[in-house]
């Protein structure tokens, strides 16, 4: 069965990814920072979790050298965070270190071990709030760059791989009731990760670069 590594496994969305690709058969790799988590996830059925907290560039040095030469077919960015609401120099460098630096230093380190796999594809979770071009609201500074500013990253690193194969896809996952979207949210986890995986189903080194809606639809920059 092919193998998917998961970042951020241990609750909402990402757990929601964990639980179906684990149902489903994949071999899941998947990561949290407390020992609780990682005990918890390592009680479903398919499913290896490993300690990482990715705003330590030692600690991702160290999970790399734990995962090996081993192929990953999928590797899927979730984890993430919201940051502060207004501009604040110490929370916003934050953000910007664990939505931008971390996924895009962690896409570079598994190159090799996605090229080495059957279906060779990458994926980040960002936000339509990333979207230059349909932001009419403003607010929101900190967290709208940092999505922006991942959405740049990993469409260079769409163009950078497109040699080795790869197929990389920015997912937008809709408003969605986890603990960052709060209970008002339009859609429930299942709904957000199923229909993301269809676009991962759907992503190929042809149409390598999309920033996609969970729904399927393709988002303006």
């Amino acid at each position: 069965m092919p193998n998917i590594l998961i970042t951020g496994g241990n609750r909402g969305i990402g757990r929601e990814f964990v639980e179906q690709y684990a149902a489903d058969g994949w071999n899941v790799i998947t990561t949290a920072r407390s020992q609780g988590d990682i005990a918890d996830l390592g009680q479903i059925n398919n499913v290896r979790a490993h300690r990482l907290d990715v705003s330590d560039p030692a600690e991702i040095d160290r999970f790399v050298g734990e995962i090996g030469d081993e192929p990953i077919d999928v590797f899927l960015n979730n984890a993430g965070i919201y940051g502060p609401r207004e501009p604040e120099r110490n929370g916003w460098l934050e953000l910007m270190d664990i939505n931008v630096i971390a996924p895009t230093l962690l896409a570079q380190k598994l190159k090799s071990n996605v090229a080495a796999s059957e279906q060779k594809k990458m994926a980040v979770l960002t936000s339509k709030m990333g979207s230059i071009a349909d932001n009419g609201s403003g607010g929101s500074i900190p967290y709208r760059s940092s999505k922006a500013a991942v959405n740049a990253a990993w469409k260079s690193l769409a163009n950078d791989y497109r040699p080795d194969g790869i197929g990389v896809v920015m997912l937008h996952p809709g408003w969605v009731q986890t603990d960052m979207g709060g209970p008002n949210a339009l859609i429930d986890t299942e709904t957000s990760v199923s229909g993301m995986r269809k676009v991962i189903d759907e992503t190929s080194v042809d149409n390598s670069g999309r920033f996609m809606a969970y729904d399927g639809q393709e988002i303006p920059w």
